[in-house]
């Protein structure tokens, strides 16, 4: 059955979840932006700029990829609940291999069915986030669908912002439900620690956080997006101009 350490370790794991995700919402740690937050500011660039062409495939292109990467994240989370209830079916055989695992603390079999329901749970909940987060994608495409035309941009600029606003607004909270359920999956990762024993369970939970927040604020993604003066970027190569080859066809310098 359960121990007192086996309850601990699960409060540590919902209190470490929910910390974290407070976190992100504060937008800073000791001054740095969040990766997450940074985003939110070049979705805001991606949807004016979209302003300010007719021409707007490039737009519907994106809106389909986040669809389409929502999804597949919704697809398996099924796979994985799926997963979950087959290895309840099997619980006596896991069971007796885990009894010759070193360090594995037997908590019998009632035990081990909560462990693994806890798990179909965290899925379960992931699959609900990316569904959510697919139908507000979809939203956020006939919304975007709905931005005038250029001419119409500039004949009433602040129907025209309003309209955009409207798509970041839906793209920015679509993005936050596909965070929400993109980190239950990763946090499922530390959940499988509990299965050899409370204490390498809080040990699993929190080396998951700790690769979170040093993506979210100490990441070359993060740096990568946010403002800098391009004047810093010197040791990167110019690109060479094109000069005429002798037989009078453009020359791109061997690139």
């Amino acid at each position: 059955m359960m121990t007192t350490a086996d309850y601990i370790a699960l409060c540590f794991f919902a209190l470490t979840w929910f910390g974290y995700a407070r976190l992100l919402r504060s937008a800073s740690l000791f001054g740095r932006t969040s990766l997450t937050h940074a985003m939110i500011e070049r979705r805001r660039e991606w949807i004016y700029n979209s302003l300010r062409r007719d021409l707007k495939m490039i737009d519907t292109q994106i809106m389909a990829g986040l669809q389409n990467g929502t999804a597949f994240f919704a697809s398996t989370s099924i796979f994985a609940i799926g997963s979950c209830f087959a290895l309840l079916g099997a619980a006596d055989k896991v069971d007796a291999v885990l009894a010759d695992v070193p360090l594995v603390l037997q908590s019998g079999r009632v035990g081990f069915e909560m462990k693994v329901g806890g798990l179909a749970v965290l899925f379960g909940y992931a699959f609900f986030k990316f569904g959510w987060s697919y139908r507000l994608f979809n939203y956020c495409t006939i919304l975007f669908g709905a931005i005038p035309m250029m001419r119409d941009c500039e004949n009433d600029v602040l129907a025209a912002e309003r309209a955009a606003e409207r798509v970041i607004r839906m793209n920015i909270i679509a993005g936050g439900h596909f965070n929400e359920g993109l980190r239950a999956i990763f946090l499922s990762i530390g959940y499988l620690g509990w299965f050899i024993n409370p204490y390498v369970f809080m040990v699993t939970t929190t080396i998951v956080i700790v690769v979170l927040a040093r993506r979210q604020f100490f990441s070359e993604a993060r740096l990568a997006i946010m403002d800098r003066d391009p004047s810093s970027n010197l040791h990167l190569s110019p690109i060479p101009r094109t000069r005429p080859s002798a037989d009078g066809n453009d020359s791109h310098g061997g690139l």
